[in-house]
């Protein structure tokens, strides 16, 4: 076991902790930077994800063993939390290793006195055990501190969906997520790709769908050759619940990184023509880059800004549109912890105005009889139902496409509503997700 996974797990945790940087990316380089092997790569990812996963967990466990967090300088309390975390919810190695392994790097990086502290405050966890969850009185925070996840978005979700299905939630967070494919359905199939692949099987909830037993997708030579594509299923259902058909105009208002686009792309059968524009130009570049990919000459990839489209289309130009909105990415935690870090309530407050101005800036831009989608990665009814509710409340020429169910599978229909659906990540071990389905009346 390479004493250099844990010093790259440190770097990568310092970066992530200071801000701008993503976990999944930087995981990423250094594997391939460090040229680390199947066994290397997997416990660094373990530590890492594992790490911010569990971050408030960790410092309650941590805090009665640190007099004094303010005086630590940042790698060591770093250090000393990744070593808690591997202790406390890893197996595989002895709590010895562990220790003896954060003293060698507290001494590389600071000095004795460092290495001491580091040695002193682990085996005193190591000897007295920390201190139990069950002593938090309060039901809301005992939750929110157990599962990591920041208290006022554990009461937030009480209030939504009440305590024991926020339970669940929290709960279904910290589980890892699951390795999904899109199969590329003019290039081939769910039964030929499960074929090729003896662990891979067919998704739960969308028919296009792969699931894997771990791995990279991107590695595989029929990701590379256009067969498939990375997506979780719930945000596979987005392309089945906006319903396009062969020949149709249809306009993705926010398009990048081009999952959805492509996805509707091909269930066109490569016909009429879907138009994805991005605010930034490099992401763009990805929509551009996906559907050349995988083959799909029916994709024109465009820079601008979702709040200004009436600038470039007139009215009723498009058969269908999709909004799959910027959010909060609450769905997404499983894959991408460090958004429990990153949002704020004010974010939610301004991703709402957003959203908000991008629904009534395409909105005359849908055909009459025409579907206008919206859809998002999180489970906050403010950026979901109530963003909608207000919608229809403004666009009386716009109503519910109550036949969104038709197009669904059947285990999602006792989750819809009039024409929305709203998926916890408990319900099918999904991404959480929001889907919301209007008609443009005739």
């Amino acid at each position: 076991m390479s004493k250099k996974v844990r010093e790259i797990a440190l770097d990568i945790l310092l970066q992530v902790d200071k801000g701008g940087a993503y976990s999944n990316l930087l995981l990423h380089s250094n594997i391939e930077k460090n040229h680390l092997h199947k066994k290397d790569a997997g416990l660094l990812t373990e530590i890492v994800y594992g790490t911010i996963q569990q971050e408030d967990t960790i410092a309650y466990f941590l805090t009665p063993f640190v007099k004094n967090r303010k005086k630590l300088q940042p790698w060591v309390w770093m250090l000393l939390s990744m070593s808690v975390y591997q202790m406390e919810f890893l197996d595989r190695v002895p709590d010895h290793a562990i220790i003896n392994e954060a003293v060698e790097i507290a001494k590389k990086r600071g000095h004795k006195g460092i290495a001491s502290l580091v040695n002193g405050v682990l085996r005193s966890v190591q000897r007295s055990g920390v201190p139990s969850i069950m002593d938090i009185k309060d039901d809301v925070e005992r939750l929110a501190v157990g599962t990591s996840h920041p208290l006022w978005l554990v009461q937030a979700w009480v209030e939504q969906f009440g305590l024991e299905e926020t339970r669940k939630i929290c709960e279904t967070n910290l589980l890892p997520p699951t390795v999904t494919a899109r199969v590329n359905v003019m290039k081939t199939s769910v039964a030929e790709i499960r074929e090729k692949y003896s662990g891979a099987e067919q998704g739960t909830l969308s028919e296009d769908a792969v699931l894997f037993q771990g791995g990279n997708i991107a590695h595989l030579k029929e990701f590379k050759e256009g067969l498939l594509s990375i997506q979780d299923e719930s945000s596979m259902l987005v392309a089945r619940a906006l319903g396009a058909e062969a020949g149709e105009t249809i306009l993705d208002s926010c398009g990048a990184p081009g999952g959805k686009t492509s996805h509707i792309a091909e269930r066109m059968q490569g016909t009429g023509k879907v138009v994805s524009f991005d605010l930034h130009k490099h992401k763009v570049k990805l929509i551009k880059q996906q559907a050349e990919r995988l083959g799909l000459t029916n994709v024109e990839a465009k820079v601008g800004d979702a709040r200004k489209l009436q600038e470039a289309f007139q009215q009723e130009s498009f058969d269908r549109v999709l909004v799959d909105a910027p959010c909060s990415g609450f769905g997404v935690i499983r894959r991408k912890p460090d958004i429990k870090k990153e949002k704020t309530k004010a974010d939610i407050e301004n991703l709402v105005n957003i959203q908000q101005a991008i629904l009534d800036e395409v909105a005359p831009l849908v055909k009459k009889g025409g579907t206008l989608v919206y859809s998002t990665c999180t489970i906050e009814q403010d950026e979901n139902i109530n963003v909608v509710l207000n919608f229809l409340e403004k666009h009386p020429d716009f109503e519910w496409d109550t036949t969104l169910k038709e197009r669904l599978p059947e285990q999602t229909h006792s989750y819809i509503k009039e024409g929305s659906l709203q998926i916890l990540p408990h319900y099918f071990l999904t991404d959480g997700f929001y889907i919301a389905c209007l008609k443009r009346k005739a």
